[in-house]
């Protein structure tokens, strides 16, 4: 399977076999702009904060966890620069089934990715999947954002700021949901 061009359409990218995906998913390095690939647990609000970027609603957005399932790619603009952003499904390194198919997903978007932005909820904190998911972060030698999201008032800028134990730097706290 070949990945289509990004656009304003989402073009979704995926694969039974993550290795098959990732060898063939990666265009010329010339027409390829660079890659952001949005990670983090189910009901984080990845797919939330991916509109945002964008600037209009394109991603599928629900309360309930494991609507997005595929790794889904749009064309972004920010500050007049130009790239490629990843949506993934909910990623748990210890899943099974198909929730383990779409972690692996969420997987071969980091590695085809230029750079990664983890988001984790500041409201509930670090969890154990937060730090398995650092952990391989850090083994993919890629640059990681981290985004505190859901900080809606000065208790979530407080709450987001014990995200620096998660030893990515700065955390950044966003509100995907109200800006």
């Amino acid at each position: 399977m070949t990945r289509e061009k990004p656009s304003y359409s989402a073009a979704s990218t995926s694969s039974a076999d993550p290795s098959a995906a990732e060898a063939s998913d990666a265009p010329p390095a010339a027409a390829q702009l660079p890659v952001l690939a949005v990670v983090g647990r189910p009901n984080v609000g990845k797919s939330t904060l991916v509109n945002r970027i964008l600037g209009r609603r394109e991603a599928v957005v629900e309360d309930v966890p494991g609507v997005t399932r595929d790794r889904v790619t749009y064309e972004a603009t920010w500050s007049g620069r130009s790239f490629t952003v990843v949506d993934t499904g909910g990623w748990d390194p210890e899943a099974r089934g198909l929730a383990e198919q779409i972690s692996l997903q969420a997987e071969v978007a980091v590695s085809l990715a230029d750079a990664v932005l983890f988001v984790v909820d500041s409201g509930v904190g670090i969890t154990d999947t937060d730090e398995t998911v650092v952990k391989i972060l850090r083994r993919s030698g890629k640059p990681v954002i981290l985004a505190a999201n859901k900080v809606d008032d000065l208790r979530g800028e407080a709450d987001a700021s014990g995200l620096w134990n998660l030893g990515l730097g700065q955390p950044y706290a966003v509100s995907a949901l109200h800006g």
